[in-house]
């Protein structure tokens, strides 16, 4: 047997949408095992605040203000961050907003457009701005996030929802596309999470939420779905590309 390397210490990791939830999770999972982390958000001082901690804890960050909607500045702060680190081994697309319409309101195409620029356009546009820095990496790694929407839908979530499929099917296609450059691309479909997202919704509505339609009974934690990232990306998990993973406590298995 080879041995499998199980850690990413040393390896530079962009994370977008860093500042809080899912994403804030995932930088402080990479910088507690050694990697160097890329802090990315639209919230400059978000960015900031979040490397400064990771810092004071003693790992490697370094923020960017990055605004995935855009395409000059997406590319522009990929290079900046390839020279920071001399390299870039890992993308974690992570970056979200969330929008509600039902399909005949008049303000449906502007909701479409808005949701799928910044949870499907970003994604590949952050890919290929660091495609040519994954193919010098020794383990090229991509995680996308996607959601249990992609999977089974909410009425007047359509617009995300389908952005959310299309994450499903751009990391499959890559999958096979950069499959024979050793680059592994997988997917993450959280479910109900602890997030910033998720704040407004009242305690006792969770609780009878996550009770009805999770087998575990409870929301998950940011961090619970950071683990399973870090996991997708070891150099060890050189043979897993191509796959969607629910981390929905269970959501997606029960019936009743």
């Amino acid at each position: 047997m080879t041995e499998p390397v199980r850690s990413v210490r040393g390896l530079t990791v962009l994370v977008t949408g860093a500042a809080s939830g899912m994403g804030r999770a995932t930088a402080e999972v990479f910088a507690a095992e050694g990697a160097n982390v890329a802090v990315t958000d639209y919230s400059a001082d978000g960015a900031e605040a979040v490397a400064r901690a990771i810092a004071a804890s003693g790992g490697s960050a370094k923020a960017w203000r990055l605004n995935v909607a855009d395409k000059d500045e997406v590319g522009g702060v990929v290079t900046a961050i390839a020279a920071e680190f001399g390299g870039l081994d890992i993308v974690v697309n992570n970056a979200g907003i969330s929008g509600f319409a039902p399909i005949d309101d008049p303000n449906y195409d502007d909701v479409w457009e808005r949701l799928h620029a910044v949870l499907l356009t970003a994604q590949q546009r952050v890919i290929r701005a660091a495609l040519p820095h994954l193919r010098k990496s020794k383990s090229p790694r991509i995680v996308n996030i996607a959601s249990t929407e992609a999977l089974g839908a909410t009425a007047m979530d359509s617009a995300y929802a389908a952005a959310k499929a299309g994450v499903t099917g751009l990391t499959r296609a890559l999958a096979v596309e950069l499959g024979k450059e050793g680059i592994t691309v997988n997917c993450i479909c959280p479910g109900p999470i602890l997030t910033g997202m998720t704040a407004a919704i009242p305690d006792d509505q969770k609780d009878v939420y996550a009770k009805r339609r999770t087998a575990l009974r409870r929301y998950g934690r940011p961090e619970e779905v950071a683990h399973i990232t870090l996991s997708l990306c070891l150099p060890a998990a050189s043979y897993i590309t191509g796959a969607t993973i629910p981390v929905d406590g269970g959501l997606m298995a029960r019936n009743a």
